[in-house]
């Protein structure tokens, strides 16, 4: 019942419709018992790929409706039920546990019971297939039921993960306006005072001394010179107290990590010496809060990875969106520093590129990196827009 994360789960009926209808088929046709009614058996094989393809849309009904191949079959002569179509009625319960509300799939498994202990009990009266049904069926819905907790639970685990990573980012640029504000009165209370009164103190000795300084116009000069620092000193230091007093009131509370903040990112890479450019294609989506914030880390993980290993390198980063997915790339030109340094790939601890495929890999996508031949590096993620858990 389990496939891989990312994929639509509904491809399961919907694959399962023409794989156990041919099988049906082919127990039909290779079992000696079952030969002589082919033709019966190939409308029950019918019946059971129709069933599926109504569990595509309505898994409950499916379930139900998959059930009455039994009755089905004895009312056109086919025998029954074979492994087939048992084997149907598993997953189709199955699938009901996965895809239906809890209430429904287990009123749909029940009334699956209910018709083939009916049909059995009119065929053969009651027998160990009284029990064997009931034993059967409810065990699958089970399965699917588990199958559904756990991928619930890993939607609530990455929605929980962006939660901490936002609340983070928050913390720290808390930490950070509270330093500057500690650093701003401290530099406000302590050192601009002491020069401000550093500076009356040269400025009252000089107005002491002034006949002495008369006939000693360098040190007079001295003493001009002092002053005038410590006046400039001042000035400089109550404006770096406004500087940080803007810079830790004016700026947000938390900024979070989107791809709409990308153009940033880049702006302060290339501010930093590294030529990058940026290109977006394909109509800007509005991505689950999670998967935006993976998205830009990757982002910066591959940037911070590039001005490390091969700074001053050309660098282009590509961000594609479409309809059921958002591809991310970056990629970088040969580095202009002597050969025998460090590719991203053989940098000490590796963790980067491993994080950068975890975070990948958590919405059922991939990352791929490699060299070119020319010496530079590319690192593409493709992340899947279709995932239930979103």
């Amino acid at each position: 019942m389990d496939w891989p994360r990312g994929r639509d789960p509904h491809l399961f009926p919907l694959l399962a419709a023409p794989v156990m209808g041919v099988l049906a088929v082919a127990e039909a046709s290779l079992d000696e018992t079952f030969r002589p009614d082919l033709g019966p058996l190939t409308l029950v094989a019918l019946w059971i790929a129709t069933s599926f393809l109504v569990a595509i849309r309505f898994p409950a009904t499916g379930c139900v409706l998959m059930a009455g191949f039994y009755p089905v079959g004895v009312v056109v002569g086919a025998p029954g039920p074979g492994g087939a179509g048992l084997i149907s009625v598993l997953l189709a319960v199955g699938w009901a546990g996965y895809a239906a509300p809890a209430r429904r799939s287990m009123l749909g498994t029940t009334l699956a019971v209910l018709v083939f202990i009916a049909t059995d009990a009119t065929q053969h009266g009651l027998s160990w297939d009284t029990i064997f049904f009931p034993a059967a069926f409810y065990p699958g819905r089970w399965a699917g039921t588990l199958v559904q907790r756990e991928q619930t639970r890993t939607a609530q685990l990455v929605e929980l993960t962006a939660v901490l990573d936002a609340q983070r980012e928050a913390t720290a640029h808390a930490a950070v306006v509270e330093e500057r504000t500690r650093i701003a009165r401290e530099v406000h209370d302590a050192v601009a005072h002491s020069v401000s009164v550093m500076t009356l103190q040269v400025g009252g000795l000089r107005r002491q001394l002034a006949e002495v300084l008369e006939e000693r116009p360098d040190e007079r000069d001295v003493m001009l010179g002092i002053e005038r620092l410590g006046r400039q000193s001042v000035e400089e230091l109550r404006s770096l107290v406004g500087i940080l007093r803007e810079s830790g009131n004016d700026e947000p509370a938390a900024v979070v990590p989107s791809l709409r903040r990308v153009p940033e990112l880049v702006a302060d890479v290339r501010a930093a010496g590294l030529p990058v450019e940026l290109s977006t294609s394909g109509a800007v989506a509005e991505l689950p809060r999670a998967l935006d914030v993976s998205a830009y880390r990757i982002i910066q993980e591959a940037l911070t990875n590039v001005l490390r290993h091969a700074p001053q390198a050309q660098t282009r980063v590509r961000v594609s969106y479409a309809p059921d997915v958002v591809e991310l790339a970056v990629e970088n030109d040969p580095p202009r520093h002597p050969a025998g340094a460090p590719h991203p790939t053989d940098a000490v601890g590796g963790h980067g590129l491993v994080g950068m495929r975890e975070r990948a890999a958590m919405f059922g996508g991939t990352l791929t990196t490699a060299p070119s031949t020319d010496g530079g590096f590319t690192v593409c993620a493709r992340l899947p827009l279709t995932g239930r858990w979103r």
